[in-house]
């Protein structure tokens, strides 16, 4: 059985006089005639002409949604194809800014009708030359309706259309002020190719308080020409990294390695630590962009070396981060944060299901402080089931060990004290585990507190004017307790 067929024309961007003759031609035959919407600078041509057509603008005022009111349009075709041929008509191009036109094509895929597109004038023509911009130096086309920031390059003409009113245009302000001034110039395009074509210049805050917004209006965002204003982009970051590491890059960059930047890495992590600590947004900004520079610095080698890409990076976090949370992205379930981590150790070892034979505590990396490592290490055993249930035998533990050193440093070797006192230590941190402390964190708030209080001490000595070895013990523990007694004061 042979499907029946839509006919779809474009209006083109103008007037009616602009409208091609084979369309004009094809047009004067053509029923019925469908328009998507009868507000459009040729539909009064056709009405002059006698033309006769039924609009859908009854749909707009139906639904909240454009993706709606398409979806109605489309249905509404395909219905009236059961019948017969259709004839539907578009502002523009059929195949340009054209939603409904896509959705036609799938109705056509599912066997439900023909499509054959008539041709038309899409209404970039008109625009490029409202603007005199030639597209072949890198164009972008948005639909300002669905836009997000992350989809705009800023190095490229880009327009958006269908800034029918003030709210999309609010909108597309918003998300490029994020990344673009205030005062940035952007040109509001009205009717490109008609007798009431307008361009406005306006600076880019003032966007959305324009009065001219209509369904023929369109948004300019000229290229940014000014390097600084590109620097929050991930790209200029890569373009940088690679032109440290390139043949006229910095010498330092040049020559770093692996194994080089490994102690780089450790101290920018304790130092971002640190800034997290200060609750200093700024400086976790700092911080983190330093942390940032090393990653990049790794893949940059890895891309020299042709092993490996920041693209790679990314994309192995990212599909790492898809699988392993199936309760967002997939159709897990995970309530709490508990069931999170399990759902997440599941899924790591069933993606490790061939190493099963290697210990559980492999994967804890050796070049860890040696505080988190064994918090590390008793944790993983404790998920196997290698672990107290409460707190006393713990206690009992730490005491054991304690009495061991103590044992030890009477007169054993230095080895055999040093081990005694790393089990003290392993014990401690189990008792830490057991009252979820981070021993590491535990242990830079003591670092802290004694700097702070010998600081203290240090001030009190400078006051004296006496050199620090002329206090004995007992006066300096003095200061000690002053300093502990303001901390308790101001806390």
């Amino acid at each position: 059985m042979a499907m029946n067929t839509i006919h779809v024309f474009g209006l083109g961007a103008g007037d009616f006089e602009q409208l091609p003759v084979g369309v004009y031609r094809k047009l004067k035959r053509a029923h019925p005639l469908f328009l998507r919407t009868k507000e459009h600078p040729a539909v009064q041509g056709l009405r002059e002409e006698g033309i006769a057509f039924v609009s859908f603008d009854d749909v707009y005022e139906k639904h909240g949604q454009f993706a709606d009111v398409y979806a109605e349009i489309a249905k509404r075709l395909t219905d009236e194809a059961k019948r017969g041929d259709v004839f539907y008509a578009v502002p523009g191009h059929p195949l340009v800014a054209e939603r409904t036109v896509q959705l036609l094509f799938e109705a056509e895929q599912s066997g439900a009708c023909r499509v054959v597109i008539e041709g038309g004038q899409s209404f970039l023509d008109a625009l490029f030359a409202a603007l005199r911009i030639d597209p072949v130096d890198g164009f972008q086309l948005l639909d300002a309706t669905a836009f997000r920031g992350d989809e705009w390059s800023p190095s490229l003409h880009a327009v958006f259309c269908q800034v029918y009113d003030s709210f999309v245009a609010s909108n597309v302000k918003l998300s490029l002020m994020e990344q673009l001034p205030d005062e940035y110039p952007v040109y509001i395009v009205t009717a490109a190719g008609t007798k009431a074509e307008q361009v406005k210049r306006v600076p880019l805050y003032e966007l959305d308080r324009q009065t001219a917004l209509d369904n023929l209006t369109s948004v300019y965002v000229p290229p940014v020409q000014d390097e600084s204003l590109l620097y929050h982009r991930f790209e200029t970051l890569r373009r940088v990294i690679a032109a440290l590491r390139g043949p006229n890059g910095c010498p330092w960059d040049r020559k770093q390695t692996h194994a080089s930047l490994k102690r780089y890495l450790l101290e920018e992590a304790y130092e971002l630590l640190e800034a997290i600590d200060e609750n200093d947004d700024d400086h976790m900004v700092e911080e983190l962009g330093d942390v940032l520079l090393q990653v990049m610095l790794h893949a940059q080698i890895g891309a020299d070396r042709g092993q490996f890409s920041i693209d790679d990076v990314i994309r192995t976090l990212t599909a790492k981060m898809i699988r392993r949370h199936p309760h967002v992205f997939g159709d897990a379930t995970a309530e709490t944060a508990e069931q999170v981590v399990e759902n997440w150790e599941a899924i790591k070892q069933k993606e490790k299901g061939s190493e099963r034979a290697k210990s559980i505590l492999a994967d804890i990396p050796k070049s860890l402080p040696g505080t988190m490592r064994a918090y590390e290490l008793q944790k993983q055993a404790a998920k196997a089931g290698f672990d107290w249930d409460d707190a006393a035998p713990i206690w009992k533990k730490v005491e054991e060990e304690m009495a061991e050193f103590r044992a030890a440093a009477s007169g054993a070797r230095r080895n055999e004290l040093i081990g005694e006192f790393g089990d003290w230590l392993f014990a401690l941190i189990n008792l830490a585990r057991h009252y979820d402390i981070q021993p590491e964190e535990a242990l830079q708030m003591a670092n802290d507190k004694f700097a702070r209080r010998f600081a203290y001490i240090e001030e009190q000595v400078r006051k004296s004017g006496r050199p620090i070895a002329s206090f004995s013990l007992a006066e300096l523990d003095r200061f000690w307790d002053e300093a502990k007694e303001q901390e308790r004061q101001e806390g």
